[in-house]
């Protein structure tokens, strides 16, 4: 029992080394893991200094029998503080990245990475309930026998660490050269390729916004539309690809390699341009990964797809879940999240890093407390969204993209099916000026957009999403076009 408790101490002051180790050589990394993790600004710089600090403490006092038991406590409760902050993430919809091991290893917080800090919880409870007398052997006063036994312990894990980093190496070569693949498909237009109308690769239709129907051939001339995809009640993972695209068929063995993975839990479909055969040659002709064919890039355009490949998953709903991940880092990290998550959660979904108004984002949330009248006298309040989706829109009579929209929104309001939400407009300024718009829903004017604010109003035209349940369930939508995706209108 006493050899299996120095193993033990030996194996948690290992972990617990190298996690310190490797978060004082990735300063950059922690201090935007403790941002994810919701840590205040104040408090991230003296927490890259004190959280190493605690968990290399932790090893070392594991190492002596005098201290152990107080370091396995020390232990526990940090390994408790963790899973604790990445159950609340998990439960809030985010997975930011644990980084627990700095950049020798860092995940998105899921199941696994639970699972595997109550691995070691457990082996700190087996040194706590042993008492602080009865740790195991003292490397110090230890016999010839243990410490031989220990040190092939040490020499076996150097080996498995050793192993470690040269696959990490070997993966980032694999990076790199998917990098210069790509460089050289660029050479070979002569240093630029011109598009026309081409967004940021990142932008995309809002989370919470209708996946746009379709109906296409793939490549055995078999039609298959987008309700049919959707009646297999399965989130599904669209791949905008091209067969003149090399970075695409370079992902091919990672993307089969993730459905088989993720078979039952997420349908795998390829959306091409191009022949049959010329994507049957680049891509293969596999039934359970489809290669749908588009006559020009009309769904890709429609989803703001324009660079290949993009990935963007729709869920069970036929609701977009994800940014559009454009490029093989952005997918494979979509894909990682993908993986780790319930899917059967309600308010799952899949945000990228890059800021372009998903600070806002509110997903998930009830509806702000408030009761205001609108123009024509009558009180709204926070019960208004109960029993009804809503779409929240917000205006502005200064804002000219309003203003063209204004007549359009008008037919919508008047000719929408049962089944489509119910609008409420929040504006500033002159109420006769609003009245004079004709409109047959609530405009509520709200000086300073203090009400539309907390709904996760940015800039006008932007407009969210609301459920039965008086719920947001949309991201916050900017400009017509991402506003008319909310109620499926294209």
């Amino acid at each position: 029992m006493e050899i299996l408790l120095l193993i033990l101490r030996c194996f948690l002051a290992c972990v617990f080394g190298l996690a310190g180790a490797a978060k004082l050589f990735d300063r950059d990394g922690a201090e935007r893991a403790f941002a994810e993790f919701g840590t205040p600004e104040v408090l991230r710089r003296p927490m890259y200094y004190l959280l190493p600090a605690a968990e290399i403490s932790i090893a070392v006092s594991l190492l002596f029998v005098g201290s152990s038991w107080f370091a396995a406590i020390g232990a526990l409760c940090l390994l408790a503080v963790f899973t604790l902050g990445m159950v609340f993430q998990m439960a809030k919809g985010n997975s930011p990245d644990c980084h627990c091991f700095g950049q020798i290893h860092s995940e998105p917080v899921g199941i696994t990475s639970i699972l595997r800090n109550l691995g070691f919880a457990v082996l700190a409870i087996i040194l706590i309930a042993s008492g602080r007398t009865a740790q195991g052997f003292d490397l110090v006063n230890s016999n010839r026998d243990v410490m031989v036994f220990v040190v092939g312990i040490a020499v076996i894990s150097l080996l498995v660490a050793v192993v470690f980093f040269l696959k990490k190496i070997s993966d980032q070569q694999t990076e790199i050269i998917r990098r210069i693949e790509l460089l050289e498909v660029v050479s070979q237009h002569e240093g630029s390729v011109e598009r026309e109308s081409v967004t940021h690769p990142h932008d995309g239709l809002p989370i919470g916004g209708h996946f746009p129907d379709f109906e296409l051939y793939d490549v055995n001339a078999n039609l298959i539309s987008s309700e049919a995809i959707k009646a297999q009640h399965l989130p599904t993972l669209f791949f905008f690809v091209s067969p003149t695209c090399n970075p695409c068929k370079a992902m091919l063995p990672d993307i089969d390699g993730w459905r088989k993975e993720l078979l039952g839990k997420v349908n795998f479909l390829f959306l091409s341009t191009g022949k049959a055969q010329e994507n049957i040659d680049k891509f293969g002709n596999d039934p359970l990964r489809p290669v749908l064919l588009q006559s020009e890039r009309e769904v890709a355009d429609a989803v703001k797809a324009q660079w290949t490949p993009t990935a963007v998953l729709m869920d069970a709903n036929g609701r977009v879940a994800s940014h559009a991940a454009a490029g093989d880092a952005a997918i494979r990290k979509l894909v990682d999240q993908i993986k780790n998550e319930d899917l059967d959660r309600e308010f799952t979904y899949f945000a990228h890093d890059h800021d372009h108004g998903h600070a806002h984002n509110k997903i998930g949330e009830t509806v702000p407390e408030f009761s205001l009248s609108d123009i024509n006298g009558e009180v709204i309040d926070s019960t208004y969204f109960k029993g009804k989706q809503t779409l929240v829109a917000f205006w502005s009579l200064t804002c000219p993209f309003c203003t063209s929209m204004m007549e359009e929104l008008k037919t919508w309001n008047k000719t929408k099916g049962k089944d489509s939400p119910d609008l409420i407009l929040f504006s500033e300024g002159d109420k006769v000026a609003h009245q004079e718009f004709g409109l047959d829903s609530p405009i509520i004017l709200d000086e300073g957009y203090k009400t539309a604010s907390s709904f996760g109003m940015f800039g006008t035209p932007s407009a969210v999403l609301v459920n039965e349940d008086g719920k947001i369930v949309s991201e916050t939508a900017v400009g017509a076009a991402n506003i008319w995706s909310l109620v499926g209108k294209r």
